[in-house]
């Protein structure tokens, strides 16, 4: 979707005499903070209003019925998500952080405030239904919508707009974990990714009143109540290590099992679009209803963080622990992979307690120590997690000390934090949420911001590749070949076997020529002995325009660097041209 051109006189006469492009947008980083931060506020009571009904209406049903609701309860959630996202709101699937980023880099940060008031609702009915995924994602994708459209309401320049967008997500993170400095952190390592005093003004602004709110309806508190001492620097904190592997190991096949399985499910085109978060429902229910009959515990559903303090206090013993960690990373897994509306923060810090919890029961089994270690643990486990899942380092290591705020670990908590993530960083190179993006072939393609000051032909060529192609199969024959490509208009196409692999590029003024030339040979037989020239994703633009100038050809596959015959993209000169015009563009040379 395009930014409507907003008219000079759409601007309030007042604003526009009175202050300044800048000047306005420092009071619009202070209104946004404050809507935001009554919109996160808003968001948290919904959810867990909805899922106390749900919860305290299947005890109050005789044992069969109550169970059967519990089980049917998030597959409906899913069934109404489901519908509306397939009619009216396809922008509210997943947590919002794709699309967030999506619209920050591609639409100069325009998002339709609309996308904000479906994330509250959807997100609402899913996670409140009983479905296993966070709140913390809606919230930036509502949170930005909002502070995106007060910069188009106040006439602010595009690169104002698109500033305001960094400005609500942080103020969203502010209020939904109580945490301001994580917020700011999370905003430069997931959105920006580099820093500027210049975005830091109105962030700052924006989450220090969002949390001012938060905290005026919610309390001073921190999320987590830690009943434990405060710790001296000992031994038994080297179990982080063990942590950090285990989170960077488990994190990875965590984030692989969500991006296959979704891969997997949007090919099934037999399966209605609009059902698919109700059979994630289904799943949800009947794994969550399983472990809540068994251990009488309800965390598997919906945010689940009651788990997390039963941990801190020691409430819980192994098996617990491993139940309540199966059965979420399962659920979450499925939830998510079938088009869900929610996020992954709190899975991932509720999935990383469980994970730690488990390491310090362990401990304490092994070396007698006191059980304050278990809650301890439980500490380092969502650190480590979350450093492993969201590939935000920093973050990881504040959002757990403000969430807690307990110091006494940092150190073992950095430690952990940064083995994970340097683990699951080296076990799968594209991040969780970049991953998703490919996956829906969206391409971040103005990339300047986006990589801080680094030159724009030093990014890799996965940045700006095209993944919706147009191939040509080897078995056909060229009159076949013609018929398949009627109303595109490439030039060059890939050729592709019955297995799907790459065996060759062929140009259309060639299938003219062998058609002229009434060939009745095919397309895979008259590639055969052509020297197929192709690039990796991670080579450099620099590198592919110089591959391309030097072959002397406009276009060139991109393909897997360990599978050559792999087809994952296109790119072509123009493609390089078309993108270097919109740096250009974006940044006024």
């Amino acid at each position: 979707m395009q930014p409507r051109k907003f008219l000079f006189a759409d601007v309030p006469l007042w604003l526009r005499k009175r202050f300044s492009d800048g000047q306005r947008f420092v009071i619009l980083c202070a209104l946004a903070g404050l809507l935001c931060g009554l919109a996160a506020v808003g968001f948290h009571f919904s959810i867990d209003i909805l899922f106390e009904w749900v919860l305290h209406f299947a005890n109050s049903l005789p044992k069969v019925e109550g169970i059967l609701f519990l089980i049917l309860s998030p597959a409906v959630g899913g069934l109404i998500v489901g519908v509306v996202i397939y009619r009216w709101a396809p922008g509210a699937v997943g947590s919002g952080i794709p699309q967030t980023k999506a619209a920050y880099y591609n639409h100069f940060g325009f998002i339709d405030l609309k996308q904000g008031f479906w994330r509250f609702l959807l997100g609402t009915i899913y996670v409140g239904s009983g479905n296993a995924l966070g709140r913390e994602g809606p919230t930036v994708h509502m949170c930005a919508a909002i502070a995106s459209k007060l910069g188009q309401w106040a006439g602010l320049a595009k690169a104002r707009v698109q500033a305001m967008v960094p400005v609500g997500m942080a103020a969203g993170i502010a209020a939904a974990f109580n945490t301001p400095l994580a917020a700011i952190t999370f905003v430069f390592e997931e959105l920006l990714d580099d820093f500027s005093t210049k975005a830091l003004g109105g962030i700052l602004i924006a989450v220090v009143i969002a949390a001012v709110i938060e905290r005026s309806i919610l309390g001073h508190n921190p999320i987590f109540s830690l009943h434990f001492p405060s710790f001296e620097t000992d031994w038994w904190m080297l179990v982080s290590i063990v942590i950090g592997f285990l989170a960077g190991g488990i994190g990875h096949l965590f984030v692989s099992s969500i991006v296959n399985l979704r891969a997997i499910i949007r090919e099934k085109e037999w399966l209605p679009v609009w059902l698919r978060p109700a059979i994630g429902g289904l799943g949800c229910g009947l794994i969550a209803t399983g472990i809540y009959m068994l251990i009488n515990d309800s965390s598997v559903f919906s945010i689940g963080y009651g788990a997390l303090n039963d941990a801190f206090d020691g409430a819980l013993n192994y098996q617990a622990f491993f139940l309540l960690f199966l059965g979420k990373m399962l659920v979450v897994v499925v939830c998510y992979s079938t088009g869900g509306s929610g996020g992954l923060f709190s899975p991932t810090i509720f999935c990383g307690g469980m994970l730690g919890g488990m390491c310090g029961v362990a401990m304490v089994s092994l070396f007698h120590l006191s059980q304050d270690i278990v809650g301890a643990c439980v500490l380092l486990g969502m650190g480590a997690f979350f450093a492993a899942v969201i590939r935000c380092p920093m973050t990881s290591m504040l959002i757990i000390f403000e969430m807690t705020l307990n110091y006494s670990l940092i150190l073992p908590l950095m430690a952990g934090n940064m083995l994970a993530y340097f683990l699951a960083s080296n076990l799968r190179s594209v991040p969780l949420y970049d991953a998703l993006l490919v996956q829906d072939k969206v391409t971040l393609r103005k990339m300047p911001s986006y990589q801080g000051a680094q030159d724009y032909e030093s990014l890799p060529i996965k940045t700006i590749m095209t993944h919706d192609l147009v191939t040509v199969r080897a078995e056909d024959a060229f009159t076949q070949a013609l018929d398949s490509l009627e109303g595109k208009t490439h030039h060059g196409f890939p050729v592709v076997n019955r297995q799907g692999s790459l065996v060759g590029m062929i140009m259309l003024h060639e299938i003219f020529e062998q058609i002229d030339a009434e060939s009745t040979a095919t397309v895979g037989e008259f590639l055969q002995g052509q020297r197929l020239i192709s690039v990796c994703p991670s080579d450099s633009i620099r590198q592919v325009v110089a591959d391309l100038i030097r072959e002397d050809v406009l276009q060139v596959p991109v393909v897997s660097k360990n599978q050559p015959d792999r087809l994952l993209g296109i790119v072509t000169l123009h493609d390089i041209a078309r993108q270097q015009n919109a740096i250009t563009e974006q940044i006024g040379r």
